[in-house]
């Protein structure tokens, strides 16, 4: 590029839009932590206690609660730089989006909930995605849905996670546009999401030279739903399940991802979608390659 245009060559990047970049021979470290001390000192939390999840488990949020009103503005400010920190933090993407929410009425205690979350990366500062060499090099994916866990409208929160190698290249924690009727129809909605995302992703490593011979594995852990998308004769009984979805058998049928199920205590996309305990949290937290950066001593 560089006889096409005045520019010159500065190596390897180092740093781009508040991401920290370790490029080294066995593996590449991606992380915020700079962007990370400066949210920390912006909301003075810089000094602050320091806690071991961004949530507490079994802990709901919800916009008819009572209590003090605080300043919206103040608390979009938090929220939208903790929503940047979701780039290189997955670990706090499912809080993050679930305070989100409130934007436009918050209390006392969302205000709360979003400085756990502060305290909580100011414990993990250094946290970041590793990328190791080697590895399988197939695309993988997780997906889980979480049936009416909001009390507001009762309405799911989706989550999936996909992996390439050593780490985590995509995710995602939202809540879903629909009301589910079953644990069944919220599975299959939040999958065809998931397999909508992994026919993207794979277009996009073909065109990186990278292209993925096999089917995508997706790891779901309803047996209802990979029987639904393998056989339709059962469609009979989910009738309620909108036409629009069925495109998942297709693309089973076709070869494009393979539904394969997977134990509830494997499903690391639990992370997106709910609290967790502790244990369960920095379980699933390394299998994500979400730690300290290992060329740091």
């Amino acid at each position: 590029m560089m006889f096409e245009f005045d520019m010159i060559d500065l190596g390897k990047m180092r740093y781009f839009l508040g991401i920290e970049v370790m490029q080294r021979s066995n593996d590449i470290f991606i992380s915020q932590k700079k962007y990370t001390q400066e949210v920390l000192e912006r909301f003075n939390m810089d000094k602050c206690n320091l806690v071991h999840n961004p949530m507490v488990p079994r802990f709901k949020l919800t916009k008819n609660g009572d209590g003090v009103r605080i300043d919206s503005s103040f608390y979009k400010k938090i929220v939208g730089n903790l929503m940047y920190l979701t780039t290189t933090r997955l670990d706090v993407m499912f809080v993050v989006s679930l305070i989100s929410r409130f934007m436009d009425c918050p209390i006392k205690l969302h205000f709360q909930s979003a400085k756990r979350i502060l305290r909580y990366l100011k414990g993990t500062i250094d946290f970041g995605v590793l990328y190791e060499k080697g590895g399988n090099e197939e695309l993988i994916a997780y997906t889980y849905s979480d049936y009416a866990r909001d009390l507001d409208d009762r309405k799911n929160t989706l989550g999936y996670v996909f992996m390439l190698s050593s780490g985590v290249m995509s995710w995602s924690s939202k809540k879903q546009h629909v009301v589910s009727l079953s644990t069944t129809e919220a599975e299959f909605i939040v999958t065809t999401s998931c397999a909508c995302q992994a026919i993207w992703l794979r277009r996009i490593l073909e065109g990186l030279n990278h292209a993925q011979h096999d089917s995508t594995i997706v790891y779901c852990d309803n047996s209802s739903t990979i029987k639904l998308s393998k056989n339709l004769v059962m469609h009979g009984r989910r009738k309620h399940i909108d036409v629009r979805f069925h495109f998942l058998h297709e693309i089973t049928k076709d070869g494009i991802v393979e539904m394969v199920h997977c134990h509830t205590h494997e499903q690391v996309a639990d992370i997106m979608t709910k609290p967790l305990k502790l244990d369960a949290f920095l379980k699933i937290r390394d299998l994500l390659g979400v730690c300290l950066d290992p060329g740091v001593n």
